[in-house]
């Protein structure tokens, strides 16, 4: 029997912040032999039908998704500040009335905080006598965000605009410190949300050194799972062990700890497609029974 080769953790440039089309993206999986993928876009199911389609047609296995943000607060974890956490909804319903209204709450204010980070710009801008991004500008950034608008597009605009030379320049000069805070979105409700939807709640990357993750509230491994045994287990349904930036150290602990508490255990690239790491995290067959694949 041939090993099944799983991606559960893919951005399109429809739905988010990736940079290819959905078309794009399942063309790639299927030259690359993946047999189980999702597209989890950030506060976005749009791409979900087309997404099913072209899986079928490239007989590949889908499960549909979709990755929220959440605000986490914790008087002991976090001393009352709050934490930015991800959290993967798998298998939802792609029509669930309140699913969809509370994602677009949450893309409509993503289009609110973009306009107040510009503001935010403009002001670093004017310390550097520089000229303020316009209108015009923010009206290019949001074409160029087919889904879900965030950070990672103003980011682009400033390379493209030759302010910066990379993201990671425009994130280091103007991103972190012009940034405006998120629609606050509660664990609770998230879960509630997915979980109403049909679907199970997933903990993303929870060992990420550079993104959201636990990584900023606990500083061990054991630290880690403690906080979620003490804070998030009536809430989530498994933990995305096999992560792109997780050593496999971390993905072997969670694996160990997903299984010992009742847990789904998912795995995927992260990929955005820059690069394009689709199918590079080794994600073991098992993965695709929780979904019944």
């Amino acid at each position: 029997m041939s090993r099944a080769k799983i991606d559960l953790h893919i951005h399109s440039r429809e739905g988010s912040d990736g940079r290819w089309t959905l078309r794009e993206i399942f063309e790639e999986a299927h030259r690359r032999g993946l047999t189980l993928v999702s597209v989890t876009d950030h506060d976005s199911l749009g791409g979900q039908a087309q997404a099913l389609e072209l899986a079928s047609g490239y007989g590949i296995g889908y499960v549909t998704g979709v990755e929220l943000n959440v605000t986490f607060t914790h008087p002991d974890w976090t001393g009352g500040k709050p934490l930015s956490l991800d959290f993967l909804g798998y298998g939802v319903d792609i029509s669930d009335d309140a699913l969809n209204a509370r994602l677009e709450e949450l893309r409509a204010y993503r289009r609110q905080r973009a306009a107040m980070i510009l503001e935010r710009i403009n002001e670093a801008f004017a310390r550097e006598n520089r000229e303020p991004l316009t209108a015009a500008d923010m009206a290019a950034i949001e074409a160029e965000a087919d889904g879900s608008l965030g950070r990672p597009h103003i980011a682009r605009y400033l390379v493209a605009k030759g302010i910066v030379a990379t993201r990671q320049e425009a994130f280091d000069r103007y991103l972190v410190s012009c940034d405006v805070p998120k629609l606050p979105l509660g664990i609770e409700e998230a879960s509630a949300l997915v979980r109403g939807a049909g679907g199970r709640i997933v903990l993303a990357h929870p060992d990420d050194p550079n993104g959201t993750s636990l990584v900023q509230a606990a500083g061990s491994l054991e630290d880690r799972a403690r906080m979620i045994e003490e804070t998030m287990l009536p809430f989530i349904d498994g933990i995305e062990c096999w992560h792109t930036r997780h050593t496999e150290r971390a993905a072997s602990f969670y694996r160990a700890f997903a299984d010992r508490r009742g847990l789904i255990a998912t795995g995927g690239s992260d990929c955005h497609q820059n690069p394009v790491i689709m199918g590079s995290v080794p994600v073991p067959d098992c993965v695709a029974g929780f979904f019944g694949v």
